[in-house]
């Protein structure tokens, strides 16, 4: 991870890590930890410290030295007399959970370890390399937070990348009994935009939860087709568990109890309180003061166990938090939604509004502040509260939401205010959230506006995550749109990867292919022979404009093979990297 490009010898300090939420970044970090303790890998590192952000939060009022903060977190360290002296490798995991001002500009130089000061001096200065700096440091983060970090700081960036299609098969013959894990695979196989999603590890298993519920229920269940409507069925699933474990019901005969009301309440109302706040780990005041008592505070972690816990790790009070941070964002969501139409009361505004709810003003004020966002930690919570207004996900929800009656009229306004502030030049990332909340409102013009936004040259100016325009549910019939703006785009890095191209797409989005010193990323996009044999034509017709190809997850077969590594030998060719 720590060595450079084989072509300079400059010594990588920093490396960050991006992925969106849910990848598998965190478990990376543990996987990396155990393979240095058990001498597997970096075994040049003589220490090794992980670290949340998480958990670095909480000491956010106290100071240290780099010294004394060692010594808080990792027992033993008490006996080391000069950090300085040994090769150190610092983990920071989850910076888009960071809500210690980071300011690289302000923030007063240290150079010694035993010097005390603020954590957040601590780690812009550590993270600068004016403390340590000969350590490493190992950072993972979403993309839309990655900005936190100044660029000269940084050595070297990677992304996690998900499953591959033969890797999210693998997860559900791993989870599931084989029959099972059959039909679950076949089931979601023949929802492609399900299929596509399951690249993310955490998506994966709240998929194997739910469809293992319904598969039990009904013979020809009607699956899920968005993220909102799968955190839907999944909070649906966990309340039925509730049911069935502390009140002997069936599932069968399902209903919202007024405990479990309470429940998801009082938890929506803490997700969203908390996530304004920043907060995605919870004393028991912080608790109380969403009015939950200790007692209440134990019984639903221990009862919604799937949903909330009790944190383990190395604190000095008793911790809690969600699940995962999307659960929080989908009951936070819930939450706005259920209070506004309730009580017409706007939680992103101060004003209180009479007379009946109109959706599309909690939508305008939630895209408005999600926009305003720093490190879009409002992203996918936009992304829940617009899919809740859908009639679908209301209806599987009777019984706990206040249903609102046929929103398509307030969801085509929403849509068009989405696209007008596209339109407007908000940053790549933002852009593309926005573009996922089309998805979740079922608009029919999504593949329009990422046509649009393909020609409008704006990706080549945010600095992009390759992740971000990867598992778009783009087809064959997307292609043409895209390979039209191709050779008049100022765009360098195309990423298509886990959509569903086929041949087909690719013959067409071949005749494009002119933008100069193109990358282009083809992974897990069905093409076999037929479709390698037009792009090897293509290539061999504008040798010097692709740099760097990736068909991974495909089934090229000999043939296609052969043709694509006949590029490299070509001596105006200017391919040097073929995956």
């Amino acid at each position: 991870m720590f060595k450079g490009p084989a072509d300079t010898e400059v010594p990588v300090r920093t490396v960050l890590t991006k992925g969106v939420a849910g990848i598998g970044k965190t478990l990376l970090t543990q996987k990396v930890t155990l393979d240095w303790a058990e001498g597997k890998a970096h075994q040049d590192v003589q220490l090794l410290f992980p670290f949340s952000f998480r958990a670095l939060n909480v000491l956010k009022d106290r100071s240290f030295s780099l010294v004394q903060l060692l010594h808080h977190f990792f027992r033993g360290t008490e006996e080391v007399r000069r950090f300085e002296d040994l090769q150190l490798l610092f983990i920071l995991d989850g910076l888009d959970e960071c809500r210690l001002p980071l300011d690289f500009s302000r923030t007063r130089v240290l150079t010694e370890p035993t010097e005390g000061a603020s954590v957040e001096e601590l780690l812009v200065n550590l993270i600068r390399g004016s403390l340590l700096p000969s350590a490493r440091l190992w950072i993972t983060t979403r993309p839309a937070a990655a900005n936190q970090i100044p660029a000269e700081c940084v050595s070297m960036v990677t992304e996690v990348r998900g499953f591959s299609d033969e890797q999210k098969e693998q997860y559900f013959r791993n989870r599931l009994k084989d029959e099972e894990a059959t039909v679950v695979i076949s089931h979601i196989k023949s929802i492609r935009s399900l299929y596509i999603m399951c690249y993310i590890p955490v998506f994966c298993w709240i998929l194997s939860v739910v469809l293992h519920k319904i598969l039990k229920q009904t013979e020809k269940p009607k699956l899920p087709k968005t993220l909102t409507e799968m955190y839907v069925h999944f909070l649906v699933v966990q309340a039925k568990v509730k049911n069935i474990k502390f009140h002997e019901g069936t599932g069968a005969d399902f209903h919202w109890t007024p405990e479990t009301r309470e429940m998801v309440r009082s938890l929506g109302k803490l997700a969203f309180e908390q996530l304004q706040k920043g907060n995605l780990i919870f004393y028991e005041s912080d608790l109380s003061e969403c009015g939950l008592d200790a007692e209440e505070i134990a019984r639903y972690s221990g009862v919604f166990t799937q949903v909330f816990r009790e944190e383990p790790g190395l604190y000095e009070d008793k911790v809690y938090c969600f699940i995962h941070l999307s659960v929080q964002e989908f009951l936070a969501a819930l939450h706005v939604h259920q209070t506004y139409v309730d009580s017409v009361e706007n939680l992103f505004s101060d004003r209180k509004r009479i007379g009946y709810p109109d959706l599309f003003i909690i939508h305008q004020t939630a895209v408005d502040q999600a926009l305003q966002s720093p490190n879009g930690h409002l992203d996918l919570f936009l992304r829940f509260l617009l899919g809740l207004s859908l009639p679908t996900n209301q209806s599987l929800l009777q019984g706990l939401l206040t249903q609102t009656g046929s929103s398509s009229q307030t969801n085509q306004k929403t849509a068009e205010y989405i696209k007008q502030k596209l339109s407007e030049g908000v940053s790549a990332e933002r852009s593309m959230n926005l573009l996922h909340c089309l998805n979740e409102l079922n608009d029919g013009s999504l593949v329009e506006q990422v046509q649009w936004y393909l020609s409008s040259g704006r990706l080549s100016e945010g600095g992009l995550s390759p992740a971000e325009l990867s598992g778009c549910n783009l087809s064959e019939s997307s292609c043409e749109a895209l390979s039209s703006v191709l050779s008049s785009s100022s765009l360098t890095v195309l990423d298509l990867s886990n959509n569903d191209l086929k041949d087909s797409g690719l013959k067409v989005l071949s005749v494009g292919l002119k933008s100069p010193h193109c990358k282009l990323h083809l992974s897990g996009c069905m093409i076999s022979e037929e479709g390698c044999a037009a792009l090897a034509s293509a290539l061999r017709s504008n040798p010097s404009h692709l740099s760097d190809l990736d068909i991974s997850y495909n089934h090229p077969g000999a043939t296609g093979v052969k043709q694509l590594s006949a590029l490299l030998e070509e001596p105006h060719c200017s391919l040097h990297t073929l995956r």
